[in-house]
């Protein structure tokens, strides 16, 4: 019964991992709807380069650093307890590499392709499994001083701060360092539009996120005994509750409709197990209203070019849902309780410092040793001719 469990939990674990996978194609073609015609190629292979480059990593250096497990043994221990311990590797590997495609998306259209590489061995490598290990690893003692501090631990099931708000808040850094796209902003005030190039892949990013996200919050119970439908209905409710939201806030803008169901899902993860469905209805519809608001404040009050509203999306939508986690998991609000409001937002608010304060290290470091942007004609070429000497759809086919 023992190996069949080992089998079960192996297996379970190794479907979320494929699921979450599955997701990165759905950041990159988020990202390719999004940006402009000449730069859907770059889109493209920056998400899968960067996988490979965060696998790199995090198998080597990133995974010991969180958990203080290394794989430098022979294939045979490897393969013990049906190589549960591998699968628990690949499954948390695909959230880690999640970390460069959020950036990915804010810096688009203007970054260089071998910085940003090197930006994500040293994020996935060293500077997300710290974050990983203070609060999923119980390590660097985060955890004790957060119990002495609030009297709690902080609860984050499925990584709406460790993911996508430490995602989010290291993007912004980068986004800054680099500056708007050129013409974005003009001297006189006004701004030039930048539309997506395809709503109909912008459209398949969402939906395939939206899908693998029940990978990811569900199969974070990473053993098939802890499974919860609540967590599932709660994904469900909080993307509902994202997409309404932001359709109407967003006057049926399909940019904003698409994206709202992302906003709720950042949003439940750190709670999914804890809330009330309608509480979590609650968390993704907040969620919603956060990104269109925030996003039309940073695009047009603040003039940031976060191409992708990676900040708002992730960034605020990720601590939003790491504090609501305090509020809707007590029982008065009818979640299961076992949840500590203060340890949730001071968790919270360490997160945010430490992701901004190393966005700025890496990015800033790089920037100063190799500069991180295309020149101007490069970006007017677009990143495609530039960097990979092919358009996404040539007007010509060659005559033989």
């Amino acid at each position: 019964m023992d190996s069949f469990k080992q089998g079960a939990d192996t297996l379970f674990i190794m479907l979320g991992a494929v699921m979450v996978l599955a997701m990165h194609a759905g950041f990159a073609f988020l990202e390719l709807g999004t940006v402009r015609g000449k730069n859907q190629v770059n889109a493209l292979v920056k998400i899968l380069v960067d996988f490979c480059v965060s696998t790199i990593a995090y198998f080597f250096v990133g995974y010991t650093v969180a958990y203080g497990v290394d794989f430098f043994v022979d294939a045979h221990t490897l393969a013990e307890a049906n190589g549960y311990a591998l699968m628990k590797f690949f499954f948390l590997l695909t959230f880690a590499a999640a970390i460069p495609a959020i950036i990915s998306g804010g810096i688009a259209e203007r970054a260089r392709f071998n910085p940003q590489l090197i930006a994500t061995a040293v994020i996935v490598g060293v500077l997300y499994p710290l974050c990983e290990g203070a609060i999923w690893g119980d390590r660097f003692g985060f955890e004790v001083w957060l119990k002495q501090v609030t009297g709690g631990n902080m609860h984050d099931f499925a990584g709406s701060v460790v993911v996508h708000a430490f995602g989010g808040w290291i993007a912004l850094p980068a986004v800054l360092i680099l500056g708007a796209r050129r013409n974005r902003y003009r001297k006189d005030g006004a701004m030039s539009a930048h539309p997506p190039s395809s709503i109909p892949f912008l459209a398949l990013g969402s939906w395939i996120l939206a899908v693998g996200w029940f990978g990811f919050n569900v199969m974070s119970a990473q053993t098939i005994d802890k499974i919860s439908g609540l967590v599932a209905v709660n994904s469900l409710m909080a993307l509902v509750g994202g997409t309404l939201v932001a359709l109407m806030m967003g006057k049926n803008d399909p940019g904003f409709a698409y994206n709202g169901p992302l906003a709720g899902l950042v949003a439940v993860c750190a709670g999914s197990d804890i809330m009330h469905p309608a509480g979590a209805l609650a968390v993704g519809a907040i969620a919603g209203a956060i990104f269109v608001l925030m996003f039309t404040l940073v695009q047009n009050k603040w003039k940031i070019d976060d191409v992708l509203g990676v900040w708002p999306l992730h960034g605020l939508c990720g601590a939003w849902g790491g504090i609501a986690a305090g509020l809707f998991g007590q029982p008065w609000l009818g979640g299961a309780g076992g949840v500590h409001f203060g340890a949730q937002l001071l968790g919270t608010l360490c997160v945010v410092l430490f992701a901004l304060v190393s966005g700025f290290v890496v990015y800033g470091a790089l920037n100063r040793l190799m500069g991180l942007r295309l020149s101007q004609e490069e970006e007017f070429d677009g990143a495609d001719l530039s960097v990979h000497r092919i358009k996404a759809s040539p007007e010509q086919e060659v005559s033989w």
